[in-house]
């Protein structure tokens, strides 16, 4: 399909028989030897620099890292310097950045002609003033202009701000009480969307803070399960109704779990026939995925687009809110025209100069050099070399790609089945994911020491920065480590 980054879409039925080998398989990670050689010559000797600071920072810090991506296995690295694909830290090692800071660098991190835009308005405004500034209406032009069913445009402080928006205005629109979301996928931290998730099933086991009762209203369904989506609609016609569904349209945690290309219009038919709001949180797929974000590309228009990361180009406050006209009037600021309810919705540096004209730049230059259509050859290259390393090593891992979302699953730690019938094994399922987990620290471990940077190792974004000599380079890396895992002989 012309314009997006995703060549051809994946057979999803065979990734979940591949998925499915890999659960029940014993867990092979880095071989202990292996690991423990990385952690004395690589991260003892070579990032000294680091390892001291992150000593400091326990000391004033929860857990030494204000994020939770920054975590790594043994100790979090500290980074001074990003450029295109290249990343380096305060020891001057270099890696192969394959985070992208969770996913917003499509171009790259830090691209001179967005820095150069944004330095010109620092110098003449400064990066906030809290009152109207040009740029807030540029950015939401050009996002309406590309994401098709995006009429009006809010811009807010994060993505998880952003869901909390929809759901307080999609509950204003329907008059309707509960929220019904996929299993699996994460919709920011707020309470009432902290349900199901990581593993569909889970249901409030992992919403660790939150009371039981504040998810009186919330559900989750199974991903690629149509039918129950529709048991859940239709018992919710007896206890208040459903106000909207919202998912990601790739699957839970960006596609770790791969929906059929035509389940979204699926979920769209339901939600027209029970009346509900259907939101796509498109955080890490808008102007990722392409211009027109995942909506454009599977051809189904939500009612309300959840925006974030990319959103501000890599700069803070990404987030946003998109949608109909009728639903996105909820948000007007000051006195609501005409009277009538208003979302309690606010954020002092929300839409800010900086964050709205890096992200205006930064989406002006993605368009302007295909940038979404690069990245997602640069995802092909890179998934095709980690499958013949796969099946040159005889392993037991899956690696797949939506463009430039890539998925390396060596432990299958988010694919773990739930019955929510058998709840009395949640608390051992959850318990065995967290043993996966695990093992997926330390094969990223085993990466970041061979200088590769990936998202928990199991996770990699291409970015159109990545030369295919890059790519290959960061293949020669990945073998290194393949040849360490458990049960391969050199």
């Amino acid at each position: 399909m012309s314009g997006y980054g995703i060549t051809h879409y994946h057979d999803t039925k065979e990734i979940y028989r591949q998925l499915d080998r890999l659960l029940h398989q014993p867990v092979r990670s880095i071989k202990a030897e292996a690991l423990k050689e990385y952690e004395e010559e690589y991260f003892n000797k070579k990032c000294l620099k680091s390892k001291a600071m992150i000593e400091r920072a326990k000391k004033f810090i929860p857990g030494g890292v204000q994020h939770n991506l920054a975590f790594n296995h043994p100790f979090p690295l500290v980074f001074d310097r990003a450029e295109g694909a290249i990343l380096e830290d305060i020891d001057g090692n270099r890696y192969l950045d394959f985070l992208n800071a969770g996913g917003p660098a499509v171009l790259g991190s830090n691209p001179p002609g967005v820095l150069k835009k944004v330095e010109e308005l620092l110098e003449h405004c400064g990066p906030s003033t809290g009152l109207f500034h040009e740029y807030e209406l540029k950015i939401a032009e050009l996002i309406c202009s590309h994401i098709p069913s995006v009429e009006m445009f809010r811009m807010l402080n994060s993505g998880t701000e952003a869901c909390m928006a929809s759901i307080r205005v999609a509950r204003l629109a329907t008059h309707k009480k509960n929220i019904v979301k996929m299993g699996g996928a994460y919709h920011g931290w707020s309470d009432q969307l902290a349900y199901g998730i990581r593993l569909p099933g889970s249901r409030h086991f992992e919403a660790k803070g939150v009371p039981v009762h504040i998810f009186k209203q919330t559900q989750e369904f199974f991903p690629n399960d149509l039918k129950s989506l529709e048991r859940t609609l239709r018992a919710n016609t007896f206890r208040g109704g459903t106000a909207a569904v919202i998912i990601e349209p790739l699957g839970p945690e960006s596609g770790t779990r791969p929906l059929d290309f035509d389940f979204n219009a699926g979920v769209r038919d339901l939600c027209d026939k029970y009346g509900a709001l259907l939101i796509f949180d498109e955080v890490v797929t808008a102007f990722r995925v392409g211009m027109a974000g995942a909506q454009g590309y599977f051809g189904v228009m939500p009612d309300l687009t959840v925006f974030g990361k990319i959103v501000a180009g890599g700069y803070p406050s990404a987030g946003g809110l998109g949608g109909k006209r009728e639903y996105m009037n909820y948000l007007a600021a000051g006195i609501k025209a005409g009277g009538g309810k208003k979302a309690l919705v606010g954020g002092t540096l929300a839409a800010n100069p900086l964050s709205a004209a890096a992200g205006y730049f930064t989406l002006e230059a993605i368009d302007r050099t295909n940038a979404c259509q690069k990245a997602g050859l640069a995802g092909d290259r890179l998934t095709r070399g980690l499958q013949e390393l796969i099946k040159k090593y005889n392993l037991p891992f899956v690696a797949y790609n939506q463009g430039s979302i890539c998925h390396l699953e060596t432990v299958g730690t988010m694919l773990l089945h739930i019955d929510i019938k058998k709840f009395w094994k949640i608390k051992s399922t959850i318990k065995e994911a967290h043993t996966r987990k695990k093992a997926m620290e330390e094969m990223g471990a085993a990466y970041m020491a061979e200088g590769i940077v990936t998202l928990a190792g199991s996770r990699l974004y291409t970015s159109a920065a990545f030369t295919d000599e890059l790519i290959d380079e960061a293949l020669t890396c990945f073998e290194r480590v393949f040849k360490k895992v458990d049960g391969v002989t050199s």
